[in-house]
């Protein structure tokens, strides 16, 4: 019997509600659409003061623990930042430099970003990536961008963008289903020993 993915969006946003909370929902339900999974959404506009006021891990509060476990423990990955003076949050980073290193190596990770305007849309190429390469992760290819006028009330609204983020998902489905294999398989042989 297989066990639904845990899939776990970040988001960067500097403040909750925000546009990148609304990307990440929109990235959650668009792959909960697809496969069994776990949905939850780390919005760390809402655990800002308590992860700004830590500098090591061992200094965060249960709220932000609880955070940064959820990442470390997913099986697949969204990340969301706004783009702050041409790169993801200061934030976004703070939290990630408290994850351990070697947490979501192999994790398939969904890129996403929002920006005010369309150039600042390599920053999942030029910043996320890389963060994410450092962290041995599996980086899908196709990554979401979102500019200030594609969002109505922090809800993405822009048609060619929700068909941007429906091709991401669709193409990564066979990464998540090899996911959901690779799961099954370590939970059978845990059992067989």
């Amino acid at each position: 019997m297989t066990r639904p993915l845990r899939v776990v969006a970040v988001s960067g946003g500097l403040q909750s509600p925000s546009k990148s909370a609304g990307l990440a929902q929109h990235l959650l339900d668009l792959i909960a659409d697809q496969v069994s999974c776990l949905p939850h959404l780390v919005d760390l506009g809402l655990i800002a003061p308590q992860l700004t006021g830590s500098v090591w891990r061992t200094q965060v509060p249960a709220s932000v623990e609880q955070a940064l476990a959820a990442a470390e423990q997913a099986d697949v990955l969204v990340v969301v930042s706004p783009v702050f003076r041409g790169s993801y949050t200061g934030l976004f980073k703070h939290f990630f430099d408290l994850i351990e290193q070697e947490a979501l190596i192999d994790t398939p990770v969904l890129l996403a970003a929002n920006g005010g305007s369309e150039r600042h849309s390599l920053v999942i190429d030029h910043q996320l990536r890389p963060l994410f390469s450092f962290f041995q992760a599996r980086t899908l290819p196709l990554g979401v961008y979102a500019t200030d006028k594609d969002f109505v009330d922090r809800r993405l609204s822009d048609e060619a963008v929700i068909e941007r983020a429906r091709l991401a998902v669709q193409r990564a489905l066979p990464l998540f289903e090899l996911t959901q294999h690779s799961i099954s398989s370590n939970a059978e042989r845990s059992l067989a020993v």
